[in-house]
């Protein structure tokens, strides 16, 4: 078995495929550009949700519909891409976490759906993802994601990360009720635990990887309301559309760079003209 969980075949040190791979490797290389993309498309997602809801005048309901199509497209777009391009895939997970955003407050706010059920919900269908994909592929790789069910799989978990993120955030931080600034800390410090137990400890790769991801989507919720927030609820008073505004630069800035530098490709010199 390798490091990322994948059978070997027989007298081999590679991994015995388990569908005829269509394209190259699907996802980025996960970086520290990774991670701090990840923190600021959960910001916007958090932010863009509240935006949106309050200027589209559609109600939580019929903006969670629209973005759900948004999404839908760019996915397909996303399927069909031959390797991985930094603006499509970003793209795609800035929406997922808008969308992600909009089903737990659509649970939560119209449903009345209680965060612990929600929370709980979210955790056994990303658990039944990851078993099915398992089961599927014997492997929950995310640097071997290179045929449409492992892509699939994939984006099924980002999205259940994103609203179990969701839930699990907001139930803390009306439980603990500690305010957005010592939010965010908690689950920075939840983070370096994780990678402690990671690098020290030996915690599997792959669960290191979706517990982090997870746990982003709280941290930068807790960031994103802190600077757009009122200065009487314990934020800056920035409001959504420039707090937004803001972090969507710096995504794009940083999506173009590694576009033009490849830096989070894991083979740059695969990646040639014709294999777009």
């Amino acid at each position: 078995m390798t490091a990322d969980g994948a059978v070997e075949e027989p007298g081999t040190s590679r991994p015995a495929p388990t569908s005829r791979r269509l394209r190259w490797n699907k996802v980025p290389e996960v970086t520290a550009y990774f991670w701090v993309i990840k923190v600021l498309c959960t910001t916007v997602g958090e932010t863009a949700a509240d935006l949106l809801n309050e200027k589209l005048g559609l109600g939580l309901t019929g903006v969670s519909l629209l973005m759900s199509v948004v999404l839908v497209a760019v996915l397909v777009a996303q399927f069909r891409t031959r390797a991985y391009r930094p603006g499509i895939y970003w793209l795609a997970v800035a929406l997922i976490s808008i969308v992600g955003t909009l089903i737990s407050d659509n649970l939560t706010d119209n449903l009345g759906v209680p965060l612990e059920t929600s929370t709980i919900a979210f955790a056994v269908v990303l658990a039944v993802v990851f078993i099915a994909w398992y089961r599927s592929e014997r492997t929950l790789s995310i640097h071997h994601v290179d045929t449409t069910r492992r892509e699939s799989f994939y984006w099924l978990a980002v999205l259940f990360t994103f609203a179990l993120g969701t839930a699990a955030g907001d139930l803390v931080a009306e439980r603990m009720d500690l305010g957005y600034w010592l939010s965010a800390g908690l689950f920075a410090l939840a983070i370096a635990a994780v990678a402690v137990a990671h690098f020290a400890l030996g915690l599997d790769a792959v669960w290191s990887f979706w517990i982090a991801y997870i746990l982003t989507r709280p941290l930068g919720a807790s960031i994103g309301d802190y600077l757009s927030q009122p200065t009487a609820d314990g934020g800056l008073g920035l409001g959504t559309v420039i707090t937004s505004v803001l972090f969507l630069a710096v995504i794009l800035g940083l999506v173009v760079f590694l576009t033009v530098t490849r830096r989070d490709v894991s083979d740059p010199e695969r990646l040639t003209p014709q294999a777009s």
